[in-house]
Protein backbone atom coordinates (compact mmCIF):
# COMPACT_ATOMS: atom_id res chain seq x y z
CA UNK A 1 0.00 0.00 0.00
CA UNK A 2 1.67 3.43 -0.74
CA UNK A 3 2.26 5.94 2.29
CA UNK A 4 -0.32 8.15 1.52
CA UNK A 5 -2.92 5.30 2.05
CA UNK A 6 -1.62 4.06 5.14
CA UNK A 7 -1.43 7.78 6.55
CA UNK A 8 -5.26 8.06 5.21
CA UNK A 9 -6.44 4.76 6.91
CA UNK A 10 -4.44 6.27 10.23
CA UNK A 11 -6.46 9.03 10.46
CA UNK A 12 -9.60 7.53 11.81
CA UNK A 13 -12.34 10.58 11.86
CA UNK A 14 -11.91 14.03 13.69
CA UNK A 15 -14.24 16.58 16.31
CA UNK A 16 -14.59 20.00 16.10
CA UNK A 17 -12.13 21.44 18.75
CA UNK A 18 -14.93 23.74 19.88
CA UNK A 19 -17.00 21.10 21.23
CA UNK A 20 -14.53 19.42 23.19
CA UNK A 21 -15.04 20.15 26.77
CA UNK A 22 -11.17 20.38 27.80
CA UNK A 23 -11.05 23.34 25.34
CA UNK A 24 -10.28 26.78 26.23
CA UNK A 25 -12.80 29.58 25.25
CA UNK A 26 -9.64 31.48 24.32
CA UNK A 27 -8.37 28.63 21.74
CA UNK A 28 -11.65 28.34 20.39
CA UNK A 29 -11.94 32.14 19.76
CA UNK A 30 -8.28 32.04 18.16
CA UNK A 31 -9.02 29.27 15.51
CA UNK A 32 -12.66 30.41 14.60
CA UNK A 33 -13.45 33.80 15.65
CA UNK A 34 -9.62 35.35 14.81
CA UNK A 35 -11.88 38.83 14.57
CA UNK A 36 -12.44 38.63 17.92
CA UNK A 37 -9.22 38.38 19.20
CA UNK A 38 -7.06 40.13 16.89
CA UNK A 39 -6.16 42.85 19.30
CA UNK A 40 -4.30 40.64 21.48
CA UNK A 41 -1.98 39.04 18.78
CA UNK A 42 0.65 39.78 15.70
CA UNK A 43 -1.79 38.47 13.34
CA UNK A 44 -3.54 35.20 11.61
CA UNK A 45 -2.38 32.46 11.22
CA UNK A 46 -4.93 31.60 8.62
CA UNK A 47 -3.90 34.62 6.38
CA UNK A 48 -1.50 34.09 4.21
CA UNK A 49 -0.57 37.91 4.16
CA UNK A 50 0.35 37.35 7.79
CA UNK A 51 2.90 35.07 6.96
CA UNK A 52 4.67 37.21 3.82
CA UNK A 53 4.75 40.40 6.92
CA UNK A 54 6.19 38.21 9.61
CA UNK A 55 8.72 36.31 7.71
CA UNK A 56 9.84 40.18 5.76
CA UNK A 57 9.82 41.89 9.77
CA UNK A 58 11.55 39.44 11.21
CA UNK A 59 14.33 38.88 8.07
CA UNK A 60 15.20 42.73 8.72
CA UNK A 61 15.57 42.29 12.36
CA UNK A 62 19.68 42.04 13.38
CA UNK A 63 20.52 39.57 15.45
CA UNK A 64 24.31 37.64 16.30
CA UNK A 65 22.97 34.66 13.89
CA UNK A 66 27.07 33.12 13.82
CA UNK A 67 27.53 33.16 17.70
CA UNK A 68 24.10 31.76 17.77
CA UNK A 69 24.64 29.13 14.92
CA UNK A 70 27.59 28.60 16.50
CA UNK A 71 26.05 27.69 20.46
CA UNK A 72 23.45 25.38 18.79
CA UNK A 73 26.15 23.52 17.09
CA UNK A 74 27.95 23.05 19.89
CA UNK A 75 24.98 21.88 21.86
CA UNK A 76 23.81 19.12 19.16
CA UNK A 77 27.66 18.24 18.48
CA UNK A 78 28.04 17.23 22.51
CA UNK A 79 24.35 15.09 22.32
CA UNK A 80 25.67 13.37 19.20
CA UNK A 81 22.12 14.81 17.55
CA UNK A 82 21.24 13.50 14.11
CA UNK A 83 23.09 15.44 11.26
CA UNK A 84 19.72 16.48 9.47
CA UNK A 85 19.86 18.85 12.94
CA UNK A 86 22.90 20.25 12.83
CA UNK A 87 22.63 21.05 9.43
CA UNK A 88 19.54 23.15 9.98
CA UNK A 89 21.58 24.96 13.14
CA UNK A 90 24.30 25.42 10.24
CA UNK A 91 21.36 27.25 8.33
CA UNK A 92 20.55 29.79 11.18
CA UNK A 93 23.76 31.58 10.18
CA UNK A 94 22.46 32.67 7.25
CA UNK A 95 20.05 36.30 7.21
CA UNK A 96 17.41 35.68 5.76
CA UNK A 97 16.47 32.02 7.36
CA UNK A 98 13.55 31.92 10.04
CA UNK A 99 12.47 29.59 12.84
CA UNK A 100 9.66 27.88 13.54
CA UNK A 101 9.69 27.70 17.54
CA UNK A 102 8.27 25.23 19.88
CA UNK A 103 8.96 24.12 23.35
CA UNK A 104 8.46 22.76 26.88
CA UNK A 105 9.81 22.01 30.28
CA UNK A 106 12.17 19.27 30.69
CA UNK A 107 10.75 16.83 31.63
CA UNK A 108 10.91 13.27 32.75
CA UNK A 109 11.10 10.64 29.38
CA UNK A 110 9.73 13.68 27.63
CA UNK A 111 7.04 14.53 29.43
CA UNK A 112 3.43 14.32 28.18
CA UNK A 113 2.56 13.00 24.32
CA UNK A 114 1.39 17.06 23.98
CA UNK A 115 5.34 17.66 23.73
CA UNK A 116 5.52 15.49 21.06
CA UNK A 117 2.45 16.96 19.59
CA UNK A 118 4.00 20.67 19.49
CA UNK A 119 7.20 19.71 17.86
CA UNK A 120 4.99 17.35 14.97
CA UNK A 121 3.46 20.65 14.28
CA UNK A 122 6.32 22.96 14.42
CA UNK A 123 8.17 21.18 11.69
CA UNK A 124 4.89 20.83 9.76
CA UNK A 125 4.87 24.41 9.45
CA UNK A 126 8.42 24.97 8.78
CA UNK A 127 7.88 23.05 5.72
CA UNK A 128 5.09 24.76 4.51
CA UNK A 129 7.58 27.83 5.25
CA UNK A 130 9.92 26.73 3.26
CA UNK A 131 6.96 25.34 -0.13
CA UNK A 132 4.48 28.10 0.15
CA UNK A 133 6.91 31.03 0.58
CA UNK A 134 10.51 29.69 -0.81
CA UNK A 135 11.87 31.09 2.48
CA UNK A 136 14.82 28.75 4.43
CA UNK A 137 12.56 27.83 7.65
CA UNK A 138 13.76 25.81 10.32
CA UNK A 139 12.27 24.37 13.70
CA UNK A 140 13.34 24.82 17.59
CA UNK A 141 12.27 23.02 20.26
CA UNK A 142 13.06 25.26 23.27
CA UNK A 143 13.91 23.10 26.22
CA UNK A 144 12.70 25.31 28.94
CA UNK A 145 15.68 24.16 31.30
CA UNK A 146 15.37 27.37 33.45
CA UNK A 147 12.60 26.59 35.74
CA UNK A 148 13.10 25.18 39.41
CA UNK A 149 9.65 23.60 39.76
CA UNK A 150 10.94 20.19 39.84
CA UNK A 151 8.31 18.56 41.35
CA UNK A 152 6.27 19.58 37.88
CA UNK A 153 9.35 17.67 35.69
CA UNK A 154 9.97 14.69 37.88
CA UNK A 155 7.19 12.74 36.87
CA UNK A 156 6.08 10.05 34.31
CA UNK A 157 2.57 9.17 33.93
CA UNK A 158 2.04 5.94 32.09
CA UNK A 159 -0.32 2.84 31.88
CA UNK A 160 0.53 -0.54 32.73
CA UNK A 161 -0.66 -4.13 31.06
CA UNK A 162 -3.98 -3.88 32.89
CA UNK A 163 -4.52 -0.15 31.66
CA UNK A 164 -3.80 1.71 35.42
CA UNK A 165 -2.53 4.76 35.88
CA UNK A 166 0.91 4.40 37.32
CA UNK A 167 3.26 7.48 38.15
CA UNK A 168 7.14 6.54 37.93
CA UNK A 169 9.06 9.66 39.69
CA UNK A 170 12.84 10.62 39.16
CA UNK A 171 14.49 10.75 42.90
CA UNK A 172 15.23 14.29 43.28
CA UNK A 173 19.09 15.58 42.49
CA UNK A 174 20.91 17.32 44.82
CA UNK A 175 19.31 20.96 44.32
CA UNK A 176 15.97 20.15 43.45
CA UNK A 177 13.58 22.93 43.86
CA UNK A 178 16.34 25.29 44.49
CA UNK A 179 17.88 25.26 41.27
CA UNK A 180 16.90 25.38 37.74
CA UNK A 181 16.08 22.10 35.95
CA UNK A 182 18.71 22.78 33.86
CA UNK A 183 21.62 22.86 36.75
CA UNK A 184 20.54 19.41 38.10
CA UNK A 185 22.16 16.63 37.54
CA UNK A 186 20.58 13.40 37.62
CA UNK A 187 21.69 10.62 40.55
CA UNK A 188 21.56 6.94 40.19
CA UNK A 189 18.19 6.89 41.11
CA UNK A 190 17.27 7.86 37.74
CA UNK A 191 18.42 4.08 36.80
CA UNK A 192 15.81 2.84 39.44
CA UNK A 193 13.07 5.08 37.52
CA UNK A 194 13.88 3.44 34.61
CA UNK A 195 13.57 -0.35 35.73
CA UNK A 196 10.36 0.36 37.58
CA UNK A 197 9.32 1.74 34.38
CA UNK A 198 10.15 -0.83 32.18
CA UNK A 199 7.97 -2.93 34.60
CA UNK A 200 5.36 -1.07 34.07
CA UNK A 201 5.03 -0.63 30.52
CA UNK A 202 2.97 -3.67 28.94
CA UNK A 203 6.01 -5.48 27.05
CA UNK A 204 6.00 -4.99 23.09
CA UNK A 205 8.33 -5.69 20.26
CA UNK A 206 9.91 -2.36 20.95
CA UNK A 207 10.60 -2.15 25.13
CA UNK A 208 13.91 -3.19 24.26
CA UNK A 209 14.91 -0.70 22.36
CA UNK A 210 13.02 2.45 23.85
CA UNK A 211 14.25 1.40 27.75
CA UNK A 212 17.85 0.94 25.73
CA UNK A 213 17.64 4.34 24.44
CA UNK A 214 15.79 6.12 27.43
CA UNK A 215 18.70 4.67 29.49
CA UNK A 216 21.39 6.14 27.12
CA UNK A 217 19.61 9.76 27.95
CA UNK A 218 18.70 9.47 31.45
CA UNK A 219 21.58 8.59 32.94
CA UNK A 220 23.60 9.61 36.51
CA UNK A 221 26.01 13.14 35.67
CA UNK A 222 23.92 14.06 32.79
CA UNK A 223 21.37 17.09 33.41
CA UNK A 224 17.57 16.73 33.68
CA UNK A 225 17.54 19.19 30.53
CA UNK A 226 20.52 17.22 28.72
CA UNK A 227 18.58 14.12 29.15
CA UNK A 228 15.10 15.57 27.85
CA UNK A 229 17.01 16.82 25.16
CA UNK A 230 18.65 13.83 23.93
CA UNK A 231 15.99 12.12 23.79
CA UNK A 232 13.81 14.69 22.23
CA UNK A 233 16.97 14.19 19.48
CA UNK A 234 16.45 10.88 19.13
CA UNK A 235 12.81 10.93 18.52
CA UNK A 236 12.97 13.97 15.98
CA UNK A 237 16.41 15.45 15.45
CA UNK A 238 16.72 13.02 11.83
CA UNK A 239 13.82 15.56 10.59
CA UNK A 240 16.13 18.98 11.39
CA UNK A 241 14.48 19.51 14.80
CA UNK A 242 17.07 21.69 16.78
CA UNK A 243 16.48 21.10 20.06
CA UNK A 244 17.86 24.11 22.18
CA UNK A 245 19.09 23.37 26.15
CA UNK A 246 17.83 27.17 27.50
CA UNK A 247 20.32 27.00 30.57
CA UNK A 248 22.93 27.24 27.83
CA UNK A 249 25.16 30.32 29.70
CA UNK A 250 27.22 30.90 26.30
CA UNK A 251 23.96 32.45 24.92
CA UNK A 252 23.21 34.57 27.94
CA UNK A 253 25.22 37.52 26.07
CA UNK A 254 23.37 37.67 22.97
CA UNK A 255 19.94 38.35 25.57
CA UNK A 256 21.43 40.57 28.07
CA UNK A 257 20.11 43.72 26.37
CA UNK A 258 16.47 42.04 27.33
CA UNK A 259 17.69 41.42 30.90
CA UNK A 260 19.08 45.06 31.02
CA UNK A 261 15.55 46.75 29.74
CA UNK A 262 13.07 45.13 32.02
CA UNK A 263 15.82 46.38 34.86
CA UNK A 264 16.01 49.70 33.47
CA UNK A 265 11.98 49.70 33.49
CA UNK A 266 11.08 48.96 36.69
CA UNK A 267 7.90 46.23 36.49
CA UNK A 268 6.73 47.87 32.83
CA UNK A 269 6.74 44.36 31.26
CA UNK A 270 4.31 43.22 34.27
CA UNK A 271 2.16 46.64 34.10
CA UNK A 272 1.86 45.74 30.05
CA UNK A 273 0.99 42.38 30.78
CA UNK A 274 -1.72 43.61 33.50
CA UNK A 275 -3.31 45.97 30.91
CA UNK A 276 -3.56 43.59 28.34
CA UNK A 277 -5.30 41.12 30.83
CA UNK A 278 -8.22 43.62 31.50
CA UNK A 279 -8.00 43.67 27.90
CA UNK A 280 -8.80 39.90 27.74
CA UNK A 281 -11.15 40.32 30.40
CA UNK A 282 -13.32 42.85 28.67
CA UNK A 283 -13.31 40.29 25.33
CA UNK A 284 -14.84 37.59 27.53
CA UNK A 285 -11.42 35.45 28.12
CA UNK A 286 -9.66 35.20 31.54
CA UNK A 287 -6.38 36.32 31.54
CA UNK A 288 -3.62 33.90 32.33
CA UNK A 289 -1.88 35.86 35.15
CA UNK A 290 -2.03 38.74 36.91
CA UNK A 291 1.10 40.15 38.01
CA UNK A 292 1.75 41.96 41.21
CA UNK A 293 2.46 45.79 40.35
CA UNK A 294 6.05 45.61 41.74
CA UNK A 295 6.76 42.99 39.66
CA UNK A 296 10.01 41.97 37.88
CA UNK A 297 9.91 39.59 35.53
CA UNK A 298 13.87 37.91 36.42
CA UNK A 299 14.69 35.59 38.64
CA UNK A 300 18.80 35.93 39.80
CA UNK A 301 20.78 32.62 39.53
CA UNK A 302 23.76 31.32 41.86
CA UNK A 303 25.25 29.59 44.09
CA UNK A 304 21.74 29.71 46.29
CA UNK A 305 19.07 28.76 43.53
CA UNK A 306 17.03 30.44 41.34
CA UNK A 307 16.07 33.24 43.63
CA UNK A 308 13.19 36.00 42.01
CA UNK A 309 13.74 39.83 41.78
CA UNK A 310 11.44 42.01 43.50
CA UNK A 311 11.04 45.61 43.48
CA UNK A 312 10.92 47.32 47.23
CA UNK A 313 11.27 51.35 47.60
CA UNK A 314 12.95 51.82 44.71
CA UNK A 315 15.36 48.91 45.16
CA UNK A 316 15.68 45.35 43.84
CA UNK A 317 15.57 42.71 46.17
CA UNK A 318 17.03 39.46 45.80
CA UNK A 319 16.75 37.01 49.12
CA UNK A 320 17.66 39.01 51.90
CA UNK A 321 20.03 41.61 49.81
CA UNK A 322 19.49 44.63 48.31
CA UNK A 323 20.68 46.16 45.16
CA UNK A 324 20.32 49.54 43.52
CA UNK A 325 18.97 49.65 39.70
CA UNK A 326 22.42 50.71 38.33
CA UNK A 327 24.14 48.21 39.73
CA UNK A 328 21.89 45.19 39.01
CA UNK A 329 21.26 46.62 35.58
CA UNK A 330 25.34 47.00 34.94
CA UNK A 331 25.24 43.09 36.40
CA UNK A 332 23.11 42.05 34.04
CA UNK A 333 25.53 43.53 30.93
CA UNK A 334 28.37 42.51 32.47
CA UNK A 335 26.77 38.80 33.56
CA UNK A 336 23.55 37.91 31.74
CA UNK A 337 24.21 34.26 32.89
CA UNK A 338 23.47 35.03 36.43
CA UNK A 339 19.81 36.30 34.95
CA UNK A 340 16.77 33.97 33.92
CA UNK A 341 12.82 35.21 32.54
CA UNK A 342 10.19 34.27 34.31
CA UNK A 343 7.38 33.54 32.01
CA UNK A 344 6.22 36.37 30.98
CA UNK A 345 9.43 37.58 30.05
CA UNK A 346 11.06 33.86 27.93
CA UNK A 347 9.23 34.59 25.19
CA UNK A 348 10.89 38.07 24.55
CA UNK A 349 14.56 35.97 25.32
CA UNK A 350 13.25 33.34 22.64
CA UNK A 351 12.61 35.65 19.85
CA UNK A 352 15.78 38.05 20.82
CA UNK A 353 17.28 35.13 20.46
CA UNK A 354 15.82 32.86 17.50
CA UNK A 355 14.77 34.66 14.42
CA UNK A 356 11.20 33.47 15.29
CA UNK A 357 7.97 33.76 12.67
CA UNK A 358 6.07 31.55 14.18
CA UNK A 359 5.19 29.53 17.57
CA UNK A 360 3.46 26.73 18.13
CA UNK A 361 1.88 27.07 21.35
CA UNK A 362 -0.15 25.09 24.11
CA UNK A 363 -3.24 26.48 25.08
CA UNK A 364 -1.28 27.92 28.18
CA UNK A 365 0.79 29.64 26.49
CA UNK A 366 -1.58 30.67 23.75
CA UNK A 367 -3.00 33.00 26.50
CA UNK A 368 0.45 34.28 28.16
CA UNK A 369 0.94 35.47 24.47
CA UNK A 370 -2.20 37.02 24.45
CA UNK A 371 -1.20 39.26 27.25
CA UNK A 372 2.71 40.23 25.74
CA UNK A 373 1.32 42.28 22.67
CA UNK A 374 2.85 45.88 24.50
CA UNK A 375 5.10 44.11 26.09
CA UNK A 376 6.92 42.95 22.56
CA UNK A 377 6.10 46.78 21.18
CA UNK A 378 7.96 48.47 24.55
CA UNK A 379 10.97 45.89 24.33
CA UNK A 380 10.97 46.96 20.58
CA UNK A 381 10.76 42.88 19.38
CA UNK A 382 9.12 41.67 16.57
CA UNK A 383 6.36 39.13 17.68
CA UNK A 384 5.95 36.05 16.40
CA UNK A 385 2.61 34.68 15.05
CA UNK A 386 1.27 31.94 16.71
CA UNK A 387 -0.64 28.37 16.10
CA UNK A 388 -1.73 25.97 18.20
CA UNK A 389 -0.50 22.43 18.20
CA UNK A 390 -1.95 19.62 17.03
CA UNK A 391 -4.94 18.29 19.16
CA UNK A 392 -4.85 14.45 19.08
CA UNK A 393 -6.05 11.22 20.61
CA UNK A 394 -3.40 8.20 19.48
CA UNK A 395 -5.88 5.10 19.47
CA UNK A 396 -4.96 1.39 18.84
CA UNK A 397 -7.13 -0.51 16.86
CA UNK A 398 -8.97 -2.56 19.89
CA UNK A 399 -9.82 1.20 21.28
CA UNK A 400 -10.59 2.01 17.51
CA UNK A 401 -13.24 -0.31 16.58
CA UNK A 402 -14.77 -0.39 20.05
CA UNK A 403 -15.84 3.51 19.27
CA UNK A 404 -17.32 2.74 15.76
CA UNK A 405 -18.87 -0.02 17.12
CA UNK A 406 -20.75 1.94 20.07
CA UNK A 407 -20.77 5.05 18.29
CA UNK A 408 -19.38 6.93 21.59
CA UNK A 409 -18.59 10.37 20.87
CA UNK A 410 -14.47 10.85 22.18
CA UNK A 411 -15.63 13.49 24.77
CA UNK A 412 -17.76 11.24 26.56
CA UNK A 413 -15.84 8.96 27.79
CA UNK A 414 -13.99 12.01 29.88
CA UNK A 415 -17.10 11.21 32.66
CA UNK A 416 -15.16 9.18 35.42
CA UNK A 417 -18.62 7.64 36.70
CA UNK A 418 -20.53 4.54 34.80
CA UNK A 419 -23.19 6.87 33.87
CA UNK A 420 -22.11 6.87 29.95
CA UNK A 421 -21.50 2.54 30.56
CA UNK A 422 -24.60 2.26 31.76
CA UNK A 423 -26.50 3.94 28.86
CA UNK A 424 -24.12 2.57 26.92
CA UNK A 425 -25.46 -1.31 28.50
CA UNK A 426 -28.90 0.01 28.46
CA UNK A 427 -28.89 0.11 24.17
CA UNK A 428 -27.33 -3.66 24.47
CA UNK A 429 -30.74 -4.94 26.48
CA UNK A 430 -33.35 -6.91 24.43
CA UNK A 431 -35.73 -4.43 22.80
CA UNK A 432 -38.62 -6.33 24.48
CA UNK A 433 -37.19 -5.21 27.40
CA UNK A 434 -37.28 -1.75 26.61
CA UNK A 435 -40.42 -1.70 24.99
CA UNK A 436 -42.55 -3.25 27.70
CA UNK A 437 -41.02 -0.86 30.52
CA UNK A 438 -42.04 2.29 28.35
CA UNK A 439 -45.67 0.48 27.49
CA UNK A 440 -45.97 0.01 31.98
CA UNK A 441 -44.68 3.84 32.43
CA UNK A 442 -47.31 4.70 29.91
CA UNK A 443 -50.08 2.25 31.21
CA UNK A 444 -49.24 3.42 34.34
CA UNK A 445 -49.47 7.72 33.04
CA UNK A 446 -52.94 7.00 31.02
CA UNK A 447 -54.77 4.82 33.89
CA UNK A 448 -53.66 6.75 36.88
CA UNK A 449 -55.34 9.70 35.27
CA UNK A 450 -58.56 8.07 34.55
CA UNK A 451 -58.75 6.49 37.66
CA UNK A 452 -57.91 9.80 39.46
CA UNK A 453 -61.08 11.38 37.75
CA UNK A 454 -62.76 8.52 38.32
CA UNK A 455 -62.12 8.55 42.43
CA UNK A 456 -63.35 12.44 42.34
CA UNK A 457 -66.52 11.41 42.03
CA UNK A 458 -66.31 9.80 44.87
CA UNK A 459 -64.02 11.07 47.24
CA UNK A 460 -62.38 14.19 45.76
CA UNK A 461 -59.62 13.92 48.00
CA UNK A 462 -58.27 10.24 46.80
CA UNK A 463 -56.91 11.95 44.15
CA UNK A 464 -53.48 12.79 45.71
CA UNK A 465 -53.64 9.18 47.18
CA UNK A 466 -53.94 7.63 43.47
CA UNK A 467 -51.13 10.39 41.77
CA UNK A 468 -48.47 9.11 45.09
CA UNK A 469 -49.58 5.50 44.22
CA UNK A 470 -48.57 6.03 40.74
CA UNK A 471 -45.14 7.76 41.35
CA UNK A 472 -44.87 4.40 44.10
CA UNK A 473 -45.05 2.72 40.93
CA UNK A 474 -42.89 4.42 38.69
CA UNK A 475 -40.57 4.20 41.07
CA UNK A 476 -40.61 0.94 41.55
CA UNK A 477 -40.37 0.18 38.10
CA UNK A 478 -37.42 2.33 37.58
CA UNK A 479 -35.84 0.37 40.55
CA UNK A 480 -36.54 -2.66 38.44
CA UNK A 481 -34.97 -1.52 35.29
CA UNK A 482 -31.95 -0.40 37.02
CA UNK A 483 -31.63 -3.82 38.36
CA UNK A 484 -32.11 -4.90 35.11
CA UNK A 485 -29.59 -2.85 33.52
CA UNK A 486 -27.34 -4.14 36.52
CA UNK A 487 -27.69 -7.80 35.55
CA UNK A 488 -27.17 -6.83 31.98
CA UNK A 489 -23.67 -5.17 32.93
CA UNK A 490 -22.48 -8.24 35.26
CA UNK A 491 -23.37 -10.86 31.88
CA UNK A 492 -21.63 -8.13 29.43
CA UNK A 493 -18.05 -8.29 31.08
CA UNK A 494 -16.53 -8.20 27.54
CA UNK A 495 -18.30 -4.57 26.82
CA UNK A 496 -17.50 -3.22 30.18
CA UNK A 497 -13.84 -4.44 30.04
CA UNK A 498 -14.00 -2.41 26.41
CA UNK A 499 -15.17 0.36 27.91
CA UNK A 500 -12.73 0.76 30.58
CA UNK A 501 -9.42 -0.34 28.73
CA UNK A 502 -10.58 2.68 26.40
CA UNK A 503 -11.47 5.18 28.68
CA UNK A 504 -8.26 4.62 30.60
CA UNK A 505 -6.20 4.84 27.01
CA UNK A 506 -7.99 8.03 26.38
CA UNK A 507 -8.77 10.10 29.42
CA UNK A 508 -6.71 8.53 31.93
CA UNK A 509 -7.74 9.79 35.49
CA UNK A 510 -10.64 11.77 33.40
CA UNK A 511 -7.51 14.19 31.80
CA UNK A 512 -7.49 14.04 27.64
CA UNK A 513 -4.38 11.32 27.23
CA UNK A 514 -2.16 13.99 25.56
CA UNK A 515 -2.25 15.84 28.76
CA UNK A 516 -1.28 12.79 31.14
CA UNK A 517 0.27 9.67 29.51
CA UNK A 518 4.01 10.00 28.49
CA UNK A 519 5.84 10.15 25.46
CA UNK A 520 7.79 6.53 26.62
CA UNK A 521 4.56 5.20 26.97
CA UNK A 522 3.56 5.51 23.10
CA UNK A 523 6.99 5.01 21.67
CA UNK A 524 6.76 1.51 24.04
CA UNK A 525 3.41 1.15 21.81
CA UNK A 526 4.21 2.02 18.64
CA UNK A 527 8.31 2.19 18.41
CA UNK A 528 10.45 5.32 18.13
CA UNK A 529 9.25 6.16 14.81
CA UNK A 530 5.62 7.20 16.37
CA UNK A 531 7.36 11.15 15.53
CA UNK A 532 7.51 9.67 11.94
CA UNK A 533 4.16 8.48 11.73
CA UNK A 534 2.61 11.48 13.00
CA UNK A 535 4.54 14.14 10.84
CA UNK A 536 3.16 11.69 7.78
CA UNK A 537 -0.22 11.81 8.92
CA UNK A 538 -1.67 14.98 10.40
CA UNK A 539 -3.09 17.80 9.28
CA UNK A 540 -2.33 20.88 10.12
CA UNK A 541 -5.33 22.12 11.13
CA UNK A 542 -6.37 23.79 14.39
CA UNK A 543 -10.00 23.58 14.62
CA UNK A 544 -10.46 19.68 14.58
CA UNK A 545 -9.43 17.25 17.49
CA UNK A 546 -8.06 13.98 15.43
CA UNK A 547 -8.30 10.60 16.50
CA UNK A 548 -5.85 8.59 15.34
CA UNK A 549 -5.24 5.09 14.74
CA UNK A 550 -1.84 3.45 14.98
Amino acid sequence: MPADANAAAMLQESAALSGAPWVRPLVTAFTTQYPSVASLFAGNPADPRAWKETIARVQQSPRNRAALAAALTRQLEQRNAPAPAREAAASLARPDTVAVVTGQQAGAFGGPLYSLLKAVTALQLAKRVREEHGTPAVTVFWVDAEDHDWEEVRMAHVLDRDFSLVDVAIDPPPGAGDRSIGALQLTEGVATAIDALERTLPPTEFTAEVITALRARYRAGETMAQAFAGWIDDLLGQHGLITFDASDASVKPLVAEVFRCELDHPSMTAKLAREAGDVMAHLGHEPQVQPAEDGVALFYMDGAGRRPVKRRNGEYVIGDTRRSPAELAGEATANPERFSPNVLLRPLVQDRLFPTICYVAGPAELAYQAQLGQVYRAFELEAPLLYPRASVTLLDSAAAKFLERSHLPIESLAVQDDSVLNKLLEQHLPPDIERAVAEIERVVGTESARLRQAVGTVDPTLAGAVDTTADRVRDTLKHLHNKIVQASKRKDDTLRRQFARTRALTFPGGQPQQRVLNIAFFANRYGLTIADRLIEVLPLRTDRHFLVTL
